[in-house]
Formats: C-alpha cells, structure tokens, sequence
C-alpha cells in the first residue's frame, strides 16, 4: 500500500521517464485532475488502469476516502493533467493526510514548469522563490507589495488573458526596466521565450493573442544594480 507522486510531461510526451510509465503500469489507480486528460496519456502509453477523478473541486471531499482505499491495501498514483502534482495543482492535501495516516508515499522527479522557465530565462537560478498563482483579486496588491524588497529571482504561474495585465503590474510596482522572461508552451512546437525589460515584454505581448501555459520569471530588486547582468540585444 503506497502513494505514488507522478509527474507527467507538460507538453511533450516524451518526456515522461522510464519510471513513472513503470509505476502508472503497476499501481492499482491512478488518480487525475482530469481524467480525459490522463486518459488520453495512458492510451498514448498503452497502459489501462482504472482512473479516478482527484481535482481541486472535490479534494477535500475525496482525501479520507482515498487514504482508506490505500490503507486498505490498494497502491495509487496521483497524477495532474500536466506537471508533478501539487506544484499549484491538488495534491498537497492528500499528501498531508497520507503523511498523518502513515501512509507510505513516493514523489517521483520528474517535468515541471518552472525550472526550464527559470534556466532558460538568463536570470540568477541559485536562489529563487516560487510564488504561482497570484491572487486574481483580494490579496493581490498586498502580495505584490510584499514582493517589492524581494532580492531573489522570482516565478509565477499566469493564464494567457491575464498576461499583459500582471506585466504592467509588475511593471507599476518593480519598476518598468526590471528584467523578465516570458515563457509560453514549454517543450511545445511552439514554445516561446521573450526577454528583455518589462516595458519591452509587455509591449511584444500587447497587440498578441496568448495561447498556452505561461511562466513568468522577474528579476529580484538586487539584479537591477547589476548591470552586466542586463540582457543584450
């Protein structure tokens, strides 16, 4: 009786290990945020598994009667449509809940969005912080504001619509010649990286329409005194 964390390609398929198609071959379930999604990706692996839906809608709901599948003798695997689960997706409330149960658990390493972003953006990886999702509303300017003395580089997750709109708020409150890196459908066929200064970024994305996953990386306050660390045309 296990959990199993398995992270699973955000955009191309062969990116998924070895292991993880091992582990999906062999647990009992396999839970997914989405379960046409996951559904889709196990055919791909022609793997048939049992797949139960595990979102964040129902997870509160879901997390005891999961555990007590598994403490009952049962080996899952908890996967997200894209990613390693609960990296901004469900999945740290039944580990939470599996560590009190004493429920063994294994996190497999795998795809995730933000390191290739933060790697490939130029900008210092050595210390970062990962902040996701912003507030859509209540919380955000605070959280914005909290952010301003920041030093290290930091990392968001953002929807496309919402893009051009975070930029200019990033822009108001870090100041419009702070660095960026714009990422846009990792590993995808059209995988896109834009840098430069946040007046720059917002000005390419402005007049576009944004498709796909973004990751957003932004210079800590410290880089901007740097400047051999400024991008180069």
């Amino acid at each position: 009786m296990k959990l199993y964390i398995v992270p699973t390609p955000i955009g191309n398929l062969e990116d998924i290990t070895l292991r993880a198609v091992n582990i999906l071959k062999t647990v009992d379930v396999v839970l997914a945020e989405d379960t046409r999604t996951s559904g889709n990706l196990l055919k791909h692996l022609g793997i048939s598994k049992p797949l139960h839906s595990y979102h964040i809608h129902n997870e509160h709901q879901t997390v005891a009667r999961v555990v007590e599948r598994i403490l009952k003798g049962e080996t899952m695997a908890l996967v997200s449509d894209a990613g390693t689960p609960a990296v901004s997706d469900p999945g740290f409330l039944l580990v939470r809940e599996c560590i009190r149960q004493g429920v063994a658990i294994e996190c497999l390493p795998g795809p995730t969005a933000f390191v290739p972003a933060l790697v490939n953006s130029g900008l210092p990886s050595d210390r970062f912080t990962f902040e996701g999702f912003l507030p859509h509303k209540k919380g955000r300017q605070t959280r914005l504001q909290n952010l301003v003395p920041e030093e290290r580089t930091m990392i968001f997750y953002e929807s496309p619509h919402r893009l051009v709109k975070a930029l200019q708020q990033f822009a108001e409150y870090f100041g419009p010649d702070r660095q960026v890196s714009v990422s846009r459908e990792l590993t995808k066929i059209y995988e896109e990286n834009i840098r430069g200064t946040l007046t720059e970024v917002t000005a390419y994305f402005a007049d576009k329409t944004v498709k796909g996953e973004i990751v957003i990386v932004l210079a800590g306050k410290a880089e901007e005194k740097k400047k051999a660390d400024k991008y180069e045309d």
